[in-house]
């Protein structure tokens, strides 16, 4: 047993220095599994678009139309999510999240027509947007500060294996027949099978505190593997009952403006770079001139990138800032997409593709962490759904854009404006964006500037996480203590 410090803390200041403890890892790979069928739902339309343009007789106007619904619906879930994150609780929220999002992916492989594809994506959009909002929230409110970066990084890895599972999948299915497109649509509704793994996590204890349920708090902290006999507790002394529109006003008020307007063009610039590129990539090579079987190979083969991108902000995330990594990142991502862009041989398009999609991820698994670290606990949520929203929001246009883009311009075009917005995207998080790296997240709550707040040097509570590697699964006290 650890020993607690001998002056008072508050609750966030100690789970900020607790070792990686099992119910952490716990927390961790249930949120890795849910967020393996969320990226492989996300994904099912863009592979699926070919095999509707050829047996169903979709015009690239009906892929876009559907696929903009989804992303629709995605910004709508995560601005209601945030604000029924922060009322009523991040476990409860993700739990029926993952259950809308399964249920309405199921319905989709048995959907026909454009019309009742474009509404059910419109409703699988809602519940993945709302799963990812509370989930990136909750982690970051349950984890230590200076492990948030490697947990974040290690649930988007796992969660981005099902990217190229679906990829694969439909690689083998769709060439099979007119409803083998229909199969890859089942994956997404797998995630009901973690729905009771979800709803027996334990419920994050800085929103615990935030409304005034202390006991429980204090539960779920020695559940972590905290002693709470020495716990000061303190609030940021916002009302957790506000208003829509006060909790709006909180956030584009004077104290918050400014990092909620970086957030916004962030996230909306960098989800247009993405899923220009993601979602058109097969549709484009089949355009281009590839065969059917061919686009989609390739588009699977880049989507091995995934993993290893997150992989990689799992090794530097906590390491480094997080705001310059995710400029620098971007900028090669541009560079990558413009090569792309005029690769004519297939090692070309394969291996600029792949970096396109790793780096990409790298990227995403940053602003992640970010995200949530610079809005106070009584907005944390919103203001994350809102940023995450707009980016999704955007992509309702960007769809309608790129077939416009192409046939004006050209195929080349498309990737030049992908690295146009991630130029953009990584200069403003360079000029504008605070930091927050290792941070306690109770200087934001108290109304500090995260980048003015040092951690203090680990105490006996940060023994086997500061300074030792850990690897949520793994035994040994070199990856934490287990409890």
């Amino acid at each position: 047993m650890l020993e607690p410090l001998s002056r008072p803390q508050t609750l966030s200041s100690m789970i900020d220095r607790l070792p990686v403890t099992r119910v952490h890892r716990r927390v961790i790979w249930t949120v890795s599994i849910v967020f393996f069928f969320e990226f492989a739902d996300l994904n099912t339309f863009s592979y699926t678009a070919p095999a509707l343009r050829k047996y169903d007789g979709f015009t690239l106007d009906n892929v876009a139309m559907a696929t903009s619904a989804g992303f629709l619906g995605m910004f709508f879930g995560a601005v209601v999510a945030g604000r029924v994150s922060d009322r009523l609780g991040r476990r409860r929220t993700l739990t029926w999240a993952t259950i809308l999002f399964s249920l309405f992916s199921l319905l989709t492989a048995a959907g026909s027509g454009v019309w009742v594809m474009a509404v059910l994506r419109f409703c699988t959009g809602v519940g993945l947007s709302a799963m990812t909002v509370a989930a990136i929230s909750f982690l970051s409110e349950t984890m230590p500060a200076k492990t948030r970066g490697r947990a974040q990084s290690l649930t988007l890895a796992v969660g981005l294996a099902g990217i190229p599972a679906v990829a694969f999948l439909a690689r083998a299915v769709i060439p099979s027949g007119t409803d083998g497109w229909r199969i890859v649509f089942l994956v997404g509704g797998l995630a009901l099978l973690a729905v009771p793994m979800v709803a027996r996590l334990p419920e994050s204890p800085r929103w615990l505190v935030h409304v005034g349920r202390y006991s429980d708090a204090r539960d779920v902290v020695e559940q972590l593997g905290g002693d709470c006999s020495n716990v000061t507790f303190v609030t940021d002394g916002d009302d957790h009952r506000d208003t829509h529109l006060a909790a709006l006003a909180v956030l584009l008020g004077r104290a918050l403006r400014a990092r909620t307007l970086v957030l916004l063009a962030i996230w909306v610039l960098a989800m247009l770079g993405f899923y220009a590129f993601s979602s058109w990539v097969p549709a484009l090579l089949a355009e281009h001139g590839l065969s059917l079987a061919k686009s989609l190979t390739f588009s699977a083969l880049t989507t091995i990138g995934a993993v290893p991108g997150a992989l990689l902000a799992f090794a530097v995330s906590d390491r480094f800032s997080r705001k310059w990594l995710m400029a620098a990142t971007s900028s090669v991502i541009a560079a990558c997409g413009v090569a792309f862009g005029y690769s004519s041989s297939a090692a070309g398009i394969i291996g600029f593709g792949l970096l396109v999609s790793m780096l990409s991820q790298t990227f995403v698994a940053l602003l992640y962490t970010y995200t949530p670290e610079i809005f106070p606990l009584s907005v944390r949520a919103f203001g994350g759904g809102l940023s995450y929203g707009a980016g999704r929001l955007a992509n309702v246009v960007g769809p309608v854009l790129i077939p416009t883009i192409f046939t004006g311009l050209g195929y080349t075009a498309v990737f030049v404006t992908v690295a146009a917005c991630w130029i953009a995207a990584g200069v403003i998080v360079a000029v504008f964006g605070p930091e927050a790296t290792g941070a306690p997240l109770e200087a934001v709550d108290s109304g500090h500037d995260p980048s003015a707040a040092v951690p203090a040097e680990p105490s006996s509570y940060a023994i086997g996480t500061a300074r030792r590697g850990w690897l949520p699964g793994l035994a040994g006290n070199r990856f934490g203590h287990r409890r």
